[in-house]
């Protein structure tokens, strides 16, 4: 998606401090994952660098020059921070955990030099969540303490409330939230979901494009179907290991990443029809589901076992009595 969908708010605000002259150094561009944050610090970024006259929105002039750059990864006046592959030989082997320390240091000379083609440099660091604590987030702090005239850090963060105190504090803060359920069919119609996938997709994308293209083509429904068999119990584990094999596949990885995401979702659902022990019982399902899928695509986790530990962890809603109605 080339667009921008919601958020017209915080998109003003930013192109009002633009307009006034007087643009703070440091921002941070906070809210779920997802909602356009990255895409809008790209195209704030090229309209930062183009220099005046550019369009309010954000738009991208055809044939502009400054975006053609920024494309190829060539504008000398831009630096973008992201994680980098573990082994560069060996790219299928995923991503860095983190955002590394020598990568922020890499700021020093990009700082030092005049800029090329504006008077602004901007630096995109997308996200400041996976900063390298504490080496990487300190190199970044100084930078932002004293930094040279016309630099701009845009800083993308999913849970500002895990950066250092002394890094909001340089920062402004603008705030992006979920898209609407118009907003979000907007932006699948434009993606080419098709049509009989985009109300399942806007229910099970939570206000975020990106969450719901993820899921397109995957059968959430069938996913869903499973794990609310399994919240009814599995005392034999049959359930949990049919999953887990159907899951474990190659050509499956992507369902795989869709049932880590969706199991707490579920299990999150379940919990707010419930009070007493059984609240109990789903609250510490949730964190335990949580816990597991951040960890499982981070540190490799066999998917087989995964799945079985995950499917287990569904079935304990069964466990507990069924919710207590409330009284009139």
């Amino acid at each position: 998606m080339t667009s921008l969908y919601g958020n017209l708010a915080a998109r003003q605000a930013f192109s009002a401090a633009i307009d006034s002259g007087s643009l703070h150094h440091g921002w941070i561009f906070a809210g779920p994952e997802g909602v356009g944050k990255a895409r809008f610090a790209m195209l704030a970024a090229r309209r930062l660098l183009a220099g005046p006259g550019q369009p309010d929105d954000f738009a991208v002039p055809p044939g502009d020059r400054t975006q053609q750059l920024i494309d190829a990864g060539s504008h000398p006046d831009l630096k973008v921070l992201q994680r980098l592959p573990r082994d560069e030989k060996k790219p299928e082997q995923g991503l860095a955990r983190s955002i590394r320390v020598d990568q922020v240091r890499e700021l020093d000379h990009f700082l030092g030099v005049k800029a090329t083609y504006s008077d602004r440099r901007v630096v995109v660091i997308d996200t400041a969540d996976d900063l390298e604590r504490p080496g990487a987030s300190n190199a970044l702090l100084k930078n932002l303490e004293e930094p040279p005239a016309g630099t701009v850090f845009l800083l993308i963060s999913h849970a500002p409330g895990r950066l250092l105190p002394t890094i909001r504090s340089r920062c402004r803060m603008l705030r992006f939230d979920p898209l609407d359920d118009a907003e979000m069919r907007a932006a699948l119609v434009d993606a080419g979901v098709a049509s009989n996938e985009i109300d399942e997709l806007i229910r099970v994308g939570q206000g975020s494009p990106a969450r719901a293209l993820a899921m397109a083509g995957l059968d959430i429904p069938g996913l869903d179907k499973a794990l609310a068999e399994l919240a009814q119990g599995d005392p034999s584990n049959a359930a949990r290991a049919e999953l887990a094999r159907a899951l474990s596949l190659k050509a499956a990885q992507e369902r795989y990443e869709a049932f880590l995401e969706r199991a707490p979702s579920f299990i999150a659902a379940a919990a707010r029809t419930r009070s007493g022990e059984a609240l109990r019982t789903a609250l510490d399902a949730h964190d335990a589901a949580r816990n597991l899928a951040a960890s499982a695509l981070g540190l490799s986790l066999d998917a087989q076992g995964t799945v079985f530990e995950m499917a287990g962890i569904v079935a304990r809603l069964a466990l507990t009595a069924p919710p207590i109605a409330t009284r009139r």
